[in-house]
C-alpha cells in the first residue's frame, strides 16, 4: 500500500491547507457575493446603487428552488431511517463474506443510491457502514467510510435527483426564457449519460476493493465509533394498559401513513400513465420521495421523529440559497454575463467547451460545494457562451453536473455528518478518496472531450 501512503501525505498537506485558508460555506458565499458585486460595477459596467438594488430584488427569485433542494434532502433523510429501508439495508450488510466483499457492497451500494436520491445516499450508506462494521471483522474503516462518499463523488449528479438537470427540465425555471425546458431525455436519460455512469460504476465496484490494506495495515472500527453512529428508533406506541387517548391512538396508528401513501399512489399513476406528457422534474420526484417518506413509516409519530432528525441537515440551504439567489439578480440586472461568457468563449471551442465547463465546474466546486446550487450564478454566462461556440444547453448542463459533483469526493462538506456520526478525521480517509479521484477525473475528462457532437 505504498502509493496509499504516498497519496495519504499529499491528502494530509491538502486537508491542512483547506482547514487554514478554506471558511466556512456562508462566509464563501457571502465573499462571492462581494466578488460578484465588485464585477457588477467594473466588468458589468453598473452603478453600485444598481447593483446593490439587484442584489436585494434578487435574494427571493430562487425561492421554489430552495424549497425543491431542501425537500430532496428532507425526503431523502426520511425514507433512508424508515423501517423497512433499514430492514433492506440490513439484509444487504449480512450477504458479504470477505473485506472486499464488504467494500464493494458499500461502493456499490453508495453509487447506485446516489444514483436513485442523492439524500438517500448520504444517510442510507452510514447505515451500510455501522451495519457492516458490526458484523464483519477485518475491515478497513477508512476505506469502509470512504467507498460510502463515491456515491456523492461520481454518480449523484447524474441521476434522478441530479439538481442541474431537473430544474431545467421544470416548468418555470428561472432560465425557460432563455433555453426553454430541456426534457431529462437530453441530460439524464441520454446515451453518453448512461454509458458513463455504467462505466464509472463498473470501474470503481474493481477498482475501490483493490484499495483495501493488508491485513497488517487495515484499521477496523472501533465499538464505540459504531455505536456513536446514531441509529433513528421509531418512537414506542403506548400499549392498551397505559390507556392511550384516541388522538394518541390515531397518531401511532398506520391509517394516516397508508392512506396518505395509496393518495400519492393513484397520483403518480394518472401522472405517469394517464397524462400525454409527463416530465420527470424536481416536484414530481419531491413528490415521490415524500408519498414514499410517509408510507414507509409505521405511524404519524415515527414520521415526525424521523422529519425532526432530519431537519438538521437543510439549515444550510435555507440560509446560503438567498445569497446566491442575490448574486443571480446582478448577474441578470448587468451586463456581467455577457462579460463573462466572452472569457470562456476566448480559450475553447465547440469540441473542447464540454471539457472546460466540467473541469471548471469541479474547481468551484471544490472552494464552493453547494449541491448545484451555484448553478443560479454560474448558469447564464456558462449557457451563453455555449450559445456563441454552437453547443447545445443540454450537453452543456450535462458537463456542469459531472464537474460538479467530480471534486465532492475530495472535498469534506458533504461527508461532515458521516464522518462526525463516524468519529473519523476527513484526512483519514482522504488518501483513499484521492487515489479514486485520480482514476474517476482522466476518465470523465477523456469521455467530454470525446463528447460527440
Amino acid at each position: 500500500m505504498a502509493i496509499h501512503t504516498a497519496f495519504a501525505r499529499a491528502a494530509t498537506r491538502l486537508t491542512d491547507w483547506t482547514q487554514r485558508w478554506v471558511p466556512g460555506t456562508f462566509t464563501i458565499a457571502w465573499l462571492l457575493t462581494l466578488i460578484v458585486l465588485l464585477l457588477g460595477v467594473t466588468a458589468g459596467h453598473a452603478s453600485f446603487l444598481t447593483c446593490v438594488s439587484a442584489w436585494g430584488d434578487g435574494f427571493w427569485e430562487l425561492l421554489p428552488f430552495s424549497m425543491q433542494m431542501c425537500l430532496i434532502m428532507f425526503t431523502g433523510s426520511i425514507v433512508a431511517v424508515s423501517p423497512p429501508v433499514g430492514r433492506a439495508l440490513a439484509w444487504l450488510a449480512s450477504r458479504p463474506r470477505t473485506p472486499r466483499q464488504s467494500i464493494l457492497l458499500v461502493a456499490l451500494g453508495s453509487m447506485m443510491l446516489a444514483l436513485v436520491h442523492w439524500g438517500i445516499s448520504i444517510v442510507g450508506s452510514a447505515v451500510l457502514v455501522r451495519e457492516l462494521g458490526r458484523r464483519r471483522a477485518g475491515v478497513d474503516y477508512r476505506l469502509l467510510l470512504a467507498a460510502a462518499y463515491l456515491g456523492m463523488g461520481t454518480t449523484w449528479h447524474a441521476g434522478l435527483s441530479a439538481s442541474a438537470p431537473l430544474l431545467v427540465a421544470t416548468p418555470g425555471h428561472f432560465l425557460e426564457s432563455d433555453i426553454g425546458i430541456i426534457p431529462v431525455s437530453a441530460t439524464i436519460f441520454a446515451p453518453f449519460n448512461l454509458i458513463l455512469v455504467a462505466l464509472v460504476v463498473l470501474l470503481f465496484s474493481i477498482v475501490t476493493p483493490l484499495l483495501h490494506p493488508a491485513p497488517a495495515e487495515t484499521v477496523e472500527a472501533t465499538p464505540a465509533q459504531l455505536e456513536s453512529i446514531h441509529m433513528f428508533r421509531p418512537p414506542r406506541p403506548p400499549t392498551a394498559v397505559e390507556r392511550p387517548a384516541p388522538a394518541t391512538r390515531l397518531e401511532y396508528s398506520r391509517w394516516v401513513n397508508l392512506t396518505f401513501g395509496a393518495l400519492a399512489l393513484v397520483w403518480v399513476v394518472d401522472y405517469v400513465f394517464m397524462r400525454p406528457q409527463h416530465a420527470v422534474t424536481l416536484n414530481a420526484l419531491n413528490f415521490v420521495m415524500l408519498g414514499l417518506a410517509v408510507a414507509l413509516h409505521p405511524s404519524a409519530a415515527s414520521l415526525v421523529g424521523a422529519a425532526e432528525e432530519a431537519s438538521g441537515l437543510v439549515f444550510g440551504i435555507i440560509l446560503q440559497f438567498p445569497l446566491y439567489a442575490g448574486m443571480y439578480g446582478i448577474i441578470r440586472e448587468t451586463h456581467l454575463a455577457e462579460a463573462l461568457a466572452g472569457v470562456f468563449v476566448a480559450g475553447a471551442t465547440a469540441r473542447t467547451y464540454p471539457l472546460i465547463v466540467y473541469w471548471y465546474s469541479g474547481i468551484v466546486n471544490y472552494f464552493v460545494p453547494s449541491g448545484g446550487s451555484k448553478w443560479a450564478i454560474e448558469a447564464p454566462y456558462i449557457l451563453s457562451a455555449g450559445q456563441t461556440l454552437g453547443v447545445p444547453a443540454a450537453k452543456v448542463v450535462t458537463a456542469y453536473a459531472w464537474g460538479d459533483m467530480m471534486t465532492d469526493i475530495i472535498q469534506p462538506f458533504w461527508a461532515i455528518p458521516l464522518l462526525a456520526a463516524a468519529k473519523l478525521d476527513f484526512r483519514e480517509i482522504l488518501g483513499f478518496c484521492l487515489i479514486l479521484f485520480c482514476v474517476y477525473a482522466p476518465l470523465v475528462s477523456l469521455a467530454f472531450l470525446l463528447f460527440p457532437r
